[in-house]
Protein backbone atom coordinates (compact mmCIF):
# COMPACT_ATOMS: atom_id res chain seq x y z
CA UNK A 1 0.00 0.00 0.00
CA UNK A 2 1.20 3.31 -0.93
CA UNK A 3 0.73 6.93 0.07
CA UNK A 4 0.37 9.49 -2.67
CA UNK A 5 0.18 13.60 -2.49
CA UNK A 6 0.65 16.08 -4.51
CA UNK A 7 3.89 17.04 -6.06
CA UNK A 8 6.36 18.81 -7.67
CA UNK A 9 9.09 17.17 -9.83
CA UNK A 10 12.56 18.22 -10.42
CA UNK A 11 15.86 16.21 -12.11
CA UNK A 12 16.75 13.43 -13.73
CA UNK A 13 14.51 9.90 -14.13
CA UNK A 14 16.30 7.24 -15.44
CA UNK A 15 14.00 4.30 -17.33
CA UNK A 16 14.33 0.58 -16.66
CA UNK A 17 15.16 -1.58 -19.52
CA UNK A 18 12.46 -2.97 -21.64
CA UNK A 19 10.52 -5.96 -20.65
CA UNK A 20 9.50 -6.50 -23.93
CA UNK A 21 12.83 -6.65 -25.50
CA UNK A 22 14.18 -8.28 -22.51
CA UNK A 23 12.23 -11.26 -23.22
CA UNK A 24 11.90 -11.38 -27.20
CA UNK A 25 15.85 -11.43 -26.75
CA UNK A 26 16.09 -14.63 -24.42
CA UNK A 27 13.94 -16.30 -26.76
CA UNK A 28 15.71 -15.71 -29.88
CA UNK A 29 19.00 -16.68 -27.58
CA UNK A 30 17.68 -19.72 -26.49
CA UNK A 31 16.92 -20.58 -30.34
CA UNK A 32 20.19 -20.04 -31.40
CA UNK A 33 23.24 -21.86 -31.54
CA UNK A 34 26.42 -20.75 -29.62
CA UNK A 35 26.57 -18.21 -26.96
CA UNK A 36 24.74 -15.10 -27.05
CA UNK A 37 25.12 -11.80 -24.46
CA UNK A 38 22.25 -10.14 -23.23
CA UNK A 39 23.60 -6.86 -21.20
CA UNK A 40 21.02 -4.11 -19.36
CA UNK A 41 18.50 -6.77 -19.25
CA UNK A 42 15.22 -6.16 -17.07
CA UNK A 43 15.54 -7.96 -13.83
CA UNK A 44 11.84 -8.32 -13.34
CA UNK A 45 9.56 -11.39 -12.21
CA UNK A 46 8.58 -12.21 -15.66
CA UNK A 47 12.23 -12.32 -17.05
CA UNK A 48 12.41 -14.84 -13.72
CA UNK A 49 9.67 -17.05 -15.24
CA UNK A 50 10.97 -16.73 -18.85
CA UNK A 51 14.57 -17.54 -17.48
CA UNK A 52 12.96 -20.80 -15.94
CA UNK A 53 11.16 -21.80 -18.97
CA UNK A 54 13.75 -21.27 -21.63
CA UNK A 55 16.10 -23.37 -19.09
CA UNK A 56 13.19 -26.01 -18.43
CA UNK A 57 13.58 -25.85 -22.52
CA UNK A 58 16.91 -26.85 -22.94
CA UNK A 59 18.98 -23.28 -22.74
CA UNK A 60 22.14 -22.73 -20.67
CA UNK A 61 21.70 -19.89 -18.83
CA UNK A 62 24.07 -17.81 -16.44
CA UNK A 63 22.98 -14.54 -14.67
CA UNK A 64 24.87 -11.85 -13.79
CA UNK A 65 24.17 -8.37 -12.47
CA UNK A 66 23.88 -7.00 -15.77
CA UNK A 67 24.53 -9.58 -18.11
CA UNK A 68 22.08 -12.83 -19.34
CA UNK A 69 24.50 -15.36 -21.27
CA UNK A 70 22.68 -17.84 -22.64
CA UNK A 71 23.74 -21.30 -24.53
CA UNK A 72 21.37 -22.09 -26.77
CA UNK A 73 19.26 -25.34 -27.38
CA UNK A 74 15.86 -26.72 -28.11
CA UNK A 75 14.94 -29.41 -26.81
CA UNK A 76 11.23 -31.03 -24.61
CA UNK A 77 10.30 -29.97 -21.30
CA UNK A 78 11.81 -31.43 -18.35
CA UNK A 79 8.82 -30.03 -16.60
CA UNK A 80 5.76 -28.55 -15.82
CA UNK A 81 6.48 -24.83 -17.18
CA UNK A 82 5.00 -21.83 -14.69
CA UNK A 83 4.24 -18.66 -16.78
CA UNK A 84 3.28 -16.60 -13.53
CA UNK A 85 1.97 -13.51 -14.54
CA UNK A 86 2.97 -13.13 -17.88
CA UNK A 87 0.97 -13.78 -20.54
CA UNK A 88 4.35 -13.83 -23.23
CA UNK A 89 5.53 -16.72 -21.42
CA UNK A 90 2.65 -18.53 -21.81
CA UNK A 91 2.03 -17.74 -25.85
CA UNK A 92 5.95 -17.68 -26.58
CA UNK A 93 6.66 -20.71 -25.27
CA UNK A 94 3.67 -22.23 -25.64
CA UNK A 95 4.73 -21.80 -29.73
CA UNK A 96 8.02 -22.86 -29.50
CA UNK A 97 7.40 -25.98 -27.65
CA UNK A 98 5.67 -26.92 -30.38
CA UNK A 99 9.16 -27.92 -32.36
CA UNK A 100 10.12 -30.40 -29.75
CA UNK A 101 8.30 -34.02 -30.38
CA UNK A 102 7.02 -34.45 -26.60
CA UNK A 103 4.65 -33.14 -24.43
CA UNK A 104 4.99 -29.90 -22.79
CA UNK A 105 2.37 -28.44 -20.20
CA UNK A 106 2.55 -24.71 -19.50
CA UNK A 107 0.31 -23.21 -16.56
CA UNK A 108 0.38 -19.73 -14.52
CA UNK A 109 -0.90 -17.60 -11.81
CA UNK A 110 -4.44 -17.35 -11.29
CA UNK A 111 -4.86 -14.54 -13.99
CA UNK A 112 -3.11 -17.17 -16.59
CA UNK A 113 -5.57 -19.77 -15.83
CA UNK A 114 -8.84 -17.91 -15.74
CA UNK A 115 -8.46 -13.99 -17.62
CA UNK A 116 -5.40 -14.34 -20.69
CA UNK A 117 -7.16 -16.16 -23.39
CA UNK A 118 -5.06 -18.80 -25.83
CA UNK A 119 -7.73 -19.76 -27.98
CA UNK A 120 -5.67 -18.52 -31.75
CA UNK A 121 -2.32 -19.86 -30.28
CA UNK A 122 -3.99 -23.18 -29.40
CA UNK A 123 -5.92 -22.66 -33.35
CA UNK A 124 -2.73 -22.01 -35.14
CA UNK A 125 -0.51 -24.59 -33.50
CA UNK A 126 -3.33 -27.21 -34.78
CA UNK A 127 -3.49 -26.20 -38.17
CA UNK A 128 0.07 -26.44 -38.31
CA UNK A 129 0.17 -30.08 -37.51
CA UNK A 130 0.99 -29.58 -33.51
CA UNK A 131 -0.93 -30.61 -30.75
CA UNK A 132 -2.44 -28.20 -29.08
CA UNK A 133 -5.22 -27.83 -26.35
CA UNK A 134 -6.10 -26.62 -22.61
CA UNK A 135 -6.46 -29.17 -20.05
CA UNK A 136 -10.02 -28.08 -18.81
CA UNK A 137 -11.33 -26.76 -22.45
CA UNK A 138 -11.73 -23.47 -21.31
CA UNK A 139 -9.48 -21.77 -23.76
CA UNK A 140 -6.91 -21.11 -20.22
CA UNK A 141 -3.92 -22.00 -18.95
CA UNK A 142 -2.91 -24.92 -17.95
CA UNK A 143 -2.19 -26.24 -21.90
CA UNK A 144 -0.52 -29.04 -23.47
CA UNK A 145 1.51 -29.30 -26.10
CA UNK A 146 2.95 -32.15 -28.64
CA UNK A 147 4.97 -31.53 -31.83
CA UNK A 148 6.29 -31.34 -33.92
CA UNK A 149 5.35 -28.13 -35.69
CA UNK A 150 5.18 -29.02 -39.89
CA UNK A 151 4.14 -25.46 -41.45
CA UNK A 152 1.96 -25.51 -44.14
CA UNK A 153 -1.23 -22.79 -43.51
CA UNK A 154 -3.29 -21.52 -41.07
CA UNK A 155 -5.38 -18.54 -39.78
CA UNK A 156 -5.81 -16.78 -36.18
CA UNK A 157 -7.44 -14.42 -34.62
CA UNK A 158 -4.92 -11.43 -34.45
CA UNK A 159 -6.67 -8.89 -31.75
CA UNK A 160 -3.66 -9.65 -29.20
CA UNK A 161 -0.70 -9.64 -31.09
CA UNK A 162 1.34 -12.37 -28.59
CA UNK A 163 -0.30 -15.50 -30.04
CA UNK A 164 0.62 -13.74 -33.96
CA UNK A 165 4.29 -13.31 -32.18
CA UNK A 166 4.48 -16.65 -30.66
CA UNK A 167 3.24 -18.40 -33.96
CA UNK A 168 5.54 -16.16 -36.51
CA UNK A 169 8.38 -17.32 -34.28
CA UNK A 170 7.83 -20.82 -34.17
CA UNK A 171 6.95 -20.83 -38.19
CA UNK A 172 10.74 -19.82 -38.47
CA UNK A 173 12.09 -22.88 -37.35
CA UNK A 174 9.12 -25.62 -38.57
CA UNK A 175 10.95 -27.51 -41.38
CA UNK A 176 8.86 -26.28 -44.55
CA UNK A 177 6.97 -22.80 -45.22
CA UNK A 178 4.20 -21.58 -43.02
CA UNK A 179 1.41 -19.03 -44.39
CA UNK A 180 -0.17 -17.47 -41.71
CA UNK A 181 -3.54 -15.43 -42.38
CA UNK A 182 -4.75 -12.74 -39.18
CA UNK A 183 -7.80 -11.82 -38.91
CA UNK A 184 -8.71 -8.55 -37.06
CA UNK A 185 -4.98 -7.70 -36.68
CA UNK A 186 -4.28 -5.34 -33.47
CA UNK A 187 -1.31 -4.31 -31.38
CA UNK A 188 0.75 -3.96 -34.39
CA UNK A 189 3.81 -2.58 -32.66
CA UNK A 190 4.48 -5.09 -30.63
CA UNK A 191 4.51 -7.46 -34.14
CA UNK A 192 6.58 -5.22 -35.64
CA UNK A 193 9.29 -5.75 -32.41
CA UNK A 194 9.09 -9.53 -33.56
CA UNK A 195 9.63 -8.91 -36.84
CA UNK A 196 12.40 -6.39 -36.16
CA UNK A 197 14.43 -9.19 -34.55
CA UNK A 198 13.64 -11.14 -37.77
CA UNK A 199 15.45 -8.36 -39.65
CA UNK A 200 17.81 -8.35 -37.05
CA UNK A 201 19.06 -11.82 -37.28
CA UNK A 202 18.40 -12.48 -40.62
CA UNK A 203 15.03 -14.41 -40.89
CA UNK A 204 13.23 -14.01 -43.73
CA UNK A 205 9.93 -13.14 -44.23
CA UNK A 206 7.24 -11.76 -45.93
CA UNK A 207 4.66 -9.38 -43.69
CA UNK A 208 1.27 -8.02 -46.21
CA UNK A 209 -0.08 -5.09 -44.11
CA UNK A 210 -0.12 -7.53 -40.67
CA UNK A 211 -3.04 -9.53 -42.40
CA UNK A 212 -0.85 -12.49 -44.05
CA UNK A 213 2.92 -13.86 -43.49
CA UNK A 214 4.96 -16.14 -44.94
CA UNK A 215 7.98 -17.63 -43.07
CA UNK A 216 10.04 -20.30 -45.55
CA UNK A 217 11.15 -22.27 -42.11
CA UNK A 218 14.44 -23.82 -41.24
CA UNK A 219 16.22 -21.11 -39.44
CA UNK A 220 19.04 -21.58 -38.12
CA UNK A 221 20.73 -18.61 -36.07
CA UNK A 222 24.62 -18.41 -34.53
CA UNK A 223 24.92 -16.21 -31.15
CA UNK A 224 24.65 -12.65 -30.62
CA UNK A 225 25.54 -9.79 -28.23
CA UNK A 226 22.26 -7.33 -27.32
CA UNK A 227 21.86 -4.50 -25.24
CA UNK A 228 18.79 -4.07 -24.05
CA UNK A 229 17.40 0.22 -24.15
CA UNK A 230 15.15 1.60 -21.53
CA UNK A 231 11.01 0.82 -22.03
CA UNK A 232 9.09 3.64 -23.37
CA UNK A 233 5.76 1.66 -22.07
CA UNK A 234 7.88 2.88 -18.43
CA UNK A 235 8.96 6.37 -19.75
CA UNK A 236 5.30 7.14 -20.28
CA UNK A 237 4.52 7.51 -16.23
CA UNK A 238 7.10 9.79 -15.44
CA UNK A 239 6.10 11.85 -18.32
CA UNK A 240 2.76 11.82 -17.47
CA UNK A 241 3.98 12.87 -13.83
CA UNK A 242 5.60 15.62 -14.85
CA UNK A 243 3.10 16.87 -17.84
CA UNK A 244 0.24 17.24 -14.92
CA UNK A 245 2.19 18.20 -12.12
CA UNK A 246 3.54 21.45 -14.25
CA UNK A 247 7.39 19.98 -13.42
CA UNK A 248 10.63 20.02 -15.31
CA UNK A 249 11.92 16.31 -15.51
CA UNK A 250 14.57 14.86 -17.59
CA UNK A 251 14.09 11.25 -18.97
CA UNK A 252 17.06 9.65 -19.76
CA UNK A 253 18.08 6.72 -21.80
CA UNK A 254 15.32 6.53 -24.30
CA UNK A 255 16.40 5.36 -27.56
CA UNK A 256 14.14 6.96 -30.66
CA UNK A 257 15.68 4.39 -33.01
CA UNK A 258 14.31 1.65 -30.92
CA UNK A 259 11.46 -0.94 -32.43
CA UNK A 260 9.32 -0.37 -29.28
CA UNK A 261 5.96 1.06 -30.74
CA UNK A 262 5.01 3.26 -27.46
CA UNK A 263 7.80 5.92 -28.78
CA UNK A 264 4.69 7.25 -30.52
CA UNK A 265 3.02 8.02 -27.73
CA UNK A 266 5.62 11.14 -27.61
CA UNK A 267 4.15 12.42 -30.78
CA UNK A 268 0.45 12.48 -29.70
CA UNK A 269 1.36 13.87 -26.40
CA UNK A 270 2.86 17.00 -28.54
CA UNK A 271 -0.44 17.29 -30.43
CA UNK A 272 -2.18 17.36 -27.38
CA UNK A 273 0.17 20.43 -26.04
CA UNK A 274 3.15 19.07 -24.42
CA UNK A 275 6.41 20.71 -24.67
CA UNK A 276 9.24 18.42 -24.70
CA UNK A 277 12.97 18.89 -25.49
CA UNK A 278 14.55 16.26 -26.85
CA UNK A 279 18.56 15.97 -27.29
CA UNK A 280 20.58 12.37 -28.18
CA UNK A 281 18.67 9.54 -25.28
CA UNK A 282 17.11 12.28 -23.32
CA UNK A 283 13.43 13.71 -23.28
CA UNK A 284 12.81 16.87 -21.07
CA UNK A 285 9.65 17.53 -19.99
CA UNK A 286 8.89 21.02 -19.58
CA UNK A 287 6.76 23.33 -17.69
CA UNK A 288 3.76 25.06 -19.10
CA UNK A 289 2.26 22.71 -21.14
CA UNK A 290 -1.50 23.40 -21.94
CA UNK A 291 -2.99 20.02 -22.94
CA UNK A 292 -6.12 19.84 -24.90
CA UNK A 293 -8.34 16.28 -25.38
CA UNK A 294 -8.06 14.27 -28.59
CA UNK A 295 -9.93 11.05 -30.10
CA UNK A 296 -7.13 8.94 -29.77
CA UNK A 297 -6.58 5.10 -31.76
CA UNK A 298 -4.96 3.02 -28.83
CA UNK A 299 -4.13 0.47 -30.80
CA UNK A 300 -1.02 2.42 -31.54
CA UNK A 301 0.30 1.88 -27.72
CA UNK A 302 -2.10 -0.47 -26.05
CA UNK A 303 0.01 -0.29 -22.46
CA UNK A 304 -1.06 3.41 -22.23
CA UNK A 305 -5.14 3.02 -22.01
CA UNK A 306 -4.48 3.20 -18.26
CA UNK A 307 -2.34 6.58 -18.21
CA UNK A 308 -4.33 8.00 -21.27
CA UNK A 309 -7.25 8.83 -18.94
CA UNK A 310 -4.98 10.55 -16.19
CA UNK A 311 -3.50 12.90 -18.80
CA UNK A 312 -6.69 13.09 -20.26
CA UNK A 313 -8.36 14.70 -16.64
CA UNK A 314 -5.86 17.57 -17.05
CA UNK A 315 -6.52 18.11 -20.88
CA UNK A 316 -8.90 20.85 -21.79
CA UNK A 317 -11.96 19.37 -23.06
CA UNK A 318 -12.84 15.53 -23.65
CA UNK A 319 -10.28 12.87 -24.62
CA UNK A 320 -12.12 9.73 -26.33
CA UNK A 321 -10.35 6.57 -26.33
CA UNK A 322 -10.87 3.78 -29.13
CA UNK A 323 -9.59 0.71 -30.20
CA UNK A 324 -8.66 -1.19 -27.05
CA UNK A 325 -11.34 -3.95 -26.81
CA UNK A 326 -8.07 -6.54 -26.02
CA UNK A 327 -7.32 -4.00 -22.96
CA UNK A 328 -10.09 -5.69 -21.10
CA UNK A 329 -8.30 -9.08 -21.59
CA UNK A 330 -4.76 -8.18 -19.94
CA UNK A 331 -4.00 -8.50 -15.70
CA UNK A 332 -7.59 -7.02 -15.15
CA UNK A 333 -10.38 -5.51 -17.33
CA UNK A 334 -8.17 -2.23 -17.66
CA UNK A 335 -11.15 -0.29 -19.18
CA UNK A 336 -13.38 -1.26 -16.67
CA UNK A 337 -10.81 -1.02 -13.56
CA UNK A 338 -9.32 2.42 -14.77
CA UNK A 339 -12.83 3.98 -14.63
CA UNK A 340 -14.19 2.63 -11.48
CA UNK A 341 -11.50 3.96 -10.18
CA UNK A 342 -10.70 7.13 -11.98
CA UNK A 343 -14.52 7.69 -11.12
CA UNK A 344 -13.11 7.20 -6.97
CA UNK A 345 -11.10 10.63 -7.44
CA UNK A 346 -13.59 12.92 -9.15
CA UNK A 347 -13.25 12.43 -12.82
CA UNK A 348 -15.87 12.71 -15.20
CA UNK A 349 -15.21 9.95 -16.99
CA UNK A 350 -17.12 7.37 -19.06
CA UNK A 351 -16.76 3.83 -20.34
CA UNK A 352 -17.32 2.67 -23.43
CA UNK A 353 -17.30 -0.89 -25.53
CA UNK A 354 -13.56 -0.32 -27.02
CA UNK A 355 -12.41 2.61 -24.81
CA UNK A 356 -13.77 5.07 -22.62
CA UNK A 357 -14.41 9.18 -22.81
CA UNK A 358 -12.87 11.75 -20.38
CA UNK A 359 -13.15 15.63 -19.80
CA UNK A 360 -10.88 17.32 -17.66
CA UNK A 361 -11.65 16.70 -14.05
CA UNK A 362 -10.22 18.24 -10.83
CA UNK A 363 -9.05 15.02 -8.80
CA UNK A 364 -8.95 14.37 -5.41
CA UNK A 365 -7.89 11.61 -2.90
CA UNK A 366 -9.58 8.48 -2.62
CA UNK A 367 -8.46 4.70 -1.67
CA UNK A 368 -7.81 2.99 -4.72
CA UNK A 369 -6.60 -0.83 -5.62
CA UNK A 370 -4.70 -1.99 -8.68
CA UNK A 371 -6.26 -5.21 -9.38
CA UNK A 372 -3.10 -6.83 -9.21
CA UNK A 373 -2.13 -5.07 -12.34
CA UNK A 374 1.19 -3.10 -12.81
CA UNK A 375 0.25 -0.74 -15.37
CA UNK A 376 -2.95 0.07 -12.90
CA UNK A 377 -0.27 0.84 -9.76
CA UNK A 378 1.31 2.92 -11.89
CA UNK A 379 -1.37 5.05 -13.59
CA UNK A 380 -2.93 5.39 -10.50
CA UNK A 381 -0.20 6.97 -8.70
CA UNK A 382 0.48 9.26 -11.43
CA UNK A 383 -3.35 10.51 -10.73
CA UNK A 384 -2.45 10.70 -7.00
CA UNK A 385 0.73 12.82 -7.72
CA UNK A 386 -1.81 15.76 -9.42
CA UNK A 387 -4.95 15.40 -7.16
CA UNK A 388 -5.53 17.07 -4.20
CA UNK A 389 -5.12 15.70 -0.69
CA UNK A 390 -4.29 11.95 0.01
CA UNK A 391 -4.27 8.80 -2.49
CA UNK A 392 -4.13 5.54 -1.29
CA UNK A 393 -3.17 2.64 -3.41
CA UNK A 394 -2.67 -1.33 -2.84
CA UNK A 395 -1.62 -3.92 -4.45
CA UNK A 396 1.24 -1.55 -5.63
CA UNK A 397 3.72 -4.80 -5.60
CA UNK A 398 3.15 -5.59 -8.77
CA UNK A 399 4.94 -2.93 -10.50
CA UNK A 400 7.94 -4.81 -10.19
CA UNK A 401 6.74 -6.94 -13.42
CA UNK A 402 7.88 -4.18 -15.72
CA UNK A 403 9.39 -0.97 -13.62
CA UNK A 404 11.54 -2.23 -10.24
CA UNK A 405 12.58 0.61 -8.07
CA UNK A 406 9.37 2.71 -9.53
CA UNK A 407 8.70 4.71 -5.94
CA UNK A 408 12.30 5.09 -5.75
CA UNK A 409 12.74 7.31 -8.69
CA UNK A 410 9.97 9.04 -8.06
CA UNK A 411 10.99 10.23 -4.65
CA UNK A 412 14.07 10.98 -5.71
CA UNK A 413 12.67 13.82 -8.15
CA UNK A 414 10.76 15.47 -5.23
CA UNK A 415 7.78 12.84 -5.28
CA UNK A 416 5.93 12.76 -1.90
CA UNK A 417 5.40 9.05 -1.45
CA UNK A 418 4.96 6.79 1.22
Amino acid sequence: MISIRASKLRGVFKIPPSKSQTMRALIFASLSQGRSSIHNYLHSPDTNAMIHACRLMGAKIKIMDKILEIEGNLTSAQDVIDAGNSGLVLRFIGAISALTSNYTIITGDESIRSRRPVKPLLVGLTQLGALAVTSRGNNHAPIIIKGPLKGGTAVIDGEDSQPVSGLLIASAFAPSKTELFVTNPGEKPFVAMTLSWFDRLGIPYENDNYERYVIPGGAELEGFDYRVPADWSSAAYPIAAALITNSELTIEGVDFSDSQGDKELIGLLQEMGANFHIEGQRLTVLPGSKLKGQKIDIGRFIDAITLLPVIGCFAEGKTEITGGSVARLKECDRIKSIVSELKKMGAKIVETEDGLIVEQSELHGAALQSYADHRMAMSLTVAGLGAAGETIVTGTEMIAKSFPGFFDHLREVGANIE
